[in-house]
């Protein structure tokens, strides 16, 4: 039998420290070594019982949160995943613990004061588990929260070189940071998102991105035009798909169904990219649990799109990538360091461009046309 989950809850309302440890308790699997009702006491914990994962109040008196998570990650990383109120305020202060290296965020339900945990048991149990498996993972290197927005300066509109769709879950936030971070303004094609992230985050989300890269960033609205140097977020509890119309490419939001469990679906929207765009579409799956985009990945290569995954070595949680690599429906294994500077390559030069953005060109095909470069593709992490 494997070892227990060793888990230390940080929450300064007596009531979670007594609830939380009880739903947990559930899983034979997990074992709560102690709790703390605020960081002080948290980092001595830490120190003296040598926890697994934390779970993680943001709102706490006298060390909140945030600094909690600072000094972790600074003196005894190990995985955290936040379990705090959802507000604006909250919100916000989530997005910046994952940009600190917090593995992933739950939000505790409204009624949480009254007692009401069951219903978000096992998604809490879910993530403690991959927070584990994320364990000693290197994050990609946290684009400074400070950071003072670039100045984007007023360009004139154009049709995107390549529409590309990119699914990402678990360790999504932080890395999509830093691979904006490396694209530059006058970047020439589209760039579309699903992250699987609850609703009521992803608008603070790409506002976030926006501030943080010089690309343009929001959260998509059906008929948000597809135009080069924009990211187009889906929001949270909706499905994001793709349509050539008259006055242009655009976006279309849909209410409709969850697909395998997902509101929204990677593999809604890579299906639509594929049907619409075909041979100018460009699919990316990178960190993230489950094999939502796999199928769908799938379908942009059979449409002769280009199919890219991000290597698992630099993925918190690979298992949406493998998923797709295992079903032989990648083109190219790719490092998220080095994500960034393949697509301004090979999607960010001139169409009419000569020299280096011609043999890009050619590179392109040869990959579409060879198998997968091997990259040896270890067990599955929970």
């Amino acid at each position: 039998m494997s070892e227990r989950i060793r888990v230390l809850v940080v929450d300064d309302s007596a009531l979670m420290r007594k609830l939380i440890p009880a739903i947990l308790a559930r899983e034979s699997s997990i074992e709560v070594v102690g709790t703390a009702m605020d960081g002080a006491f948290a980092l001595k914990k830490i120190a003296e019982l040598r926890p697994d994962v934390v779970t993680l109040d943001l709102e706490m008196p006298r060390m909140d949160g945030m600094e909690t998570l600072r000094l972790i990650m600074r003196h005894a990383p190990l995985p955290v995943v936040l379990f705090s109120t959802h507000s604006k305020e909250g919100g916000c202060a989530t997005l910046k613990a994952l940009a600190l290296g917090a593995v992933d965020f739950l939000a505790k339900p409204k009624d949480a004061a009254a007692g009401r945990l069951d219903d978000i048991a096992g998604q809490l149990i879910a993530k403690i588990k991959i927070a584990k498996g994320a364990a000693g993972r290197k994050l990609p290197p946290a684009v400074i929260e400070e950071t003072v927005a670039p100045k984007k300066g007023t360009r004139t509109p154009l049709p995107p070189r390549r529409v590309i769709a990119i699914g990402i879950s678990t360790g999504g936030p932080n890395a999509l940071q830093f691979l904006f971070s490396q694209i530059p303004a006058d970047f020439l094609s589209t760039i579309l998102v699903v992250q699987h992230m609850p609703e009521g985050y992803t608008e603070m989300f790409a506002k976030r991105l926006d501030e943080c890269c010089a690309l343009e960033v929001h959260q998509a609205r059906s008929g948000d035009l597809l135009l080069a140097g924009r990211v187009l977020i889906c929001p949270g509890n909706r499905h994001m798909m793709v349509r050539r119309m008259p006055r242009g490419d655009m976006v279309v939001l849909s209410d409709g169904p969850p697909v395998n469990g997902h509101r929204p679906s990677v593999n809604v929207l890579f299906h639509s990219v594929a049907q619409e765009f075909g041979l100018t579409s460009v699919g990316i799956l990178m960190t993230g649990m489950g094999d939502d985009g796999a199928e769908g990945l799938g379908a942009i290569k059979a449409a002769f799109g280009m199919t890219i995954a991000q290597s698992e070595d630099t993925c918190v949680v690979s298992s949406m990538p493998r998923a797709a690599i295992l079903k032989g429906h990648v083109n190219k294994i790719i490092p998220l360091d080095g994500l960034g500077s393949y697509l301004v390559s090979n999607y960010g030069a001139e169409r009419g461009a000569t020299g280096k953005a011609g043999k890009n060109e050619q590179l392109e095909k040869n990959d579409k046309n060879q198998k997968v470069e091997q990259i040896p593709v270890s067990s599955p992490r929970s």
